[in-house]
């Protein structure tokens, strides 16, 4: 009896064990939908758009994309962390969104690490610093430094997310200058007063600051990558410019709500991994100015947990309060 009592335990753990397996073999088995945390038309929409193009041929159902942005993307975050656990909403998440937006908002809506399954990370795209020649007499980061701290208070950076204006005051706090912060509601209208000569400076998107550099309007003084872009490889890196490991890379990652099957985060993980770090893939990144970053489930909640840390360190030293 004891014998029977033993293998049935083992038949059903076993069966327990086995149930998520199952589960991810099936899925998707209806359409997915793909939470994009800013408007139609921005770059992560874009990118987006085009990873579910490839999940649809891949996992042969709809991956359906909806924008709900807001909140620097916290609207998108929260509706997804409400979601129901089954594998069918999934959150394009980034930096923003799950490393900086604690300290930019008391009531946040939702925990990043508790609230949410991590997948895998997408892609990684460093941000460019660019300046407007007519105001601001620099070819170079170590120029710009030694500028602003003969001028303290007298230099403004603008910033359009909330990753362009912690790199900035990471900026600020290990080159030691005194600069002035204007704060805007997204990228393009910080881009247009730097180029009006309102604004001295700030960290843009790579893909929008470096094709203004391209036009003209703006000089790029340097790149938050770790190497340079393939797009623009005359700009340095921060790191060349004389400020050793300042790297401020903007990820892009997915995550489901907490409590989805940690095999079906798998699957999606493989899918993912395998439709960005494809030529295609690969391709389009360059273009965009990115690069890959495939991950896991793993991979990925430890990068969450230390981008927390990083970014929590330097809101603390900038004395930034949530709002």
């Amino acid at each position: 009896m004891r014998a029977l009592n033993l293998i049935g335990a083992a038949f059903a753990c076993g069966f327990a064990f086995g149930a998520p397996s199952a589960l991810a073999q099936a899925w998707p088995a209806k359409p997915v939908t793909v939470v994009v945390p800013t408007t139609a038309g921005s770059g992560l929409d874009i990118i987006a758009r085009f990873l579910a193009d490839g999940l649809r041929s891949r996992a042969g159902q709809p991956f359906v994309v909806e924008n709900r942005a807001g909140a620097n993307a916290a609207i998108g975050a929260q509706s997804v962390a409400r979601a129901a656990p089954d594998g069918y909403t999934v959150l394009v998440g980034a930096a923003s969104t799950h490393g900086i937006n604690p300290y930019f908002f008391k009531n946040l809506g939702y925990d990043p690490v508790k609230d949410f399954q991590p997948v895998t990370t997408m892609f990684a795209i460093g941000l460019v610093l660019v300046s407007n020649p007519k105001i601001l007499p620099v070819n170079s980061v170590a120029e710009l430094t030694a500028y602003a701290k003969a001028r303290p208070g007298q230099l403004s950076y603008g910033s359009g997310n909330a990753f362009g204006r912690m790199t900035a005051e990471w900026y600020k706090q290990v080159a030691g200058v005194d600069i002035v912060h204007i704060p805007y509601k997204g990228v393009p209208q910080a881009l247009n007063d730097i180029m009006g000569g309102q604004v001295h400076f700030m960290f843009a998107d790579a893909t929008a600051g470096l094709n203004a550099a391209q036009s003209g309007k703006v000089r790029a003084l340097a790149v938050t990558a770790p190497k340079r872009v393939s797009t623009a490889p005359d700009v340095p890196t921060m790191t060349e410019s004389g400020l050793p490991g300042f790297v401020s890379y903007s990820w892009v990652a997915l995550f489901f709500p907490a409590n989805t099957s940690i095999e079906i985060a798998r699957k999606l993980a493989d899918l993912t991994n395998s439709i960005m770090t494809s030529d295609k893939g690969r391709e389009y990144l360059r273009k965009a100015g990115a690069d890959t970053f495939p991950g896991s489930p793993e991979s990925l909640r430890k990068l969450v947990t230390e981008e927390l840390a990083k970014w929590g360190a330097v809101a603390k030293k900038a004395k930034i309060e949530p709002e």
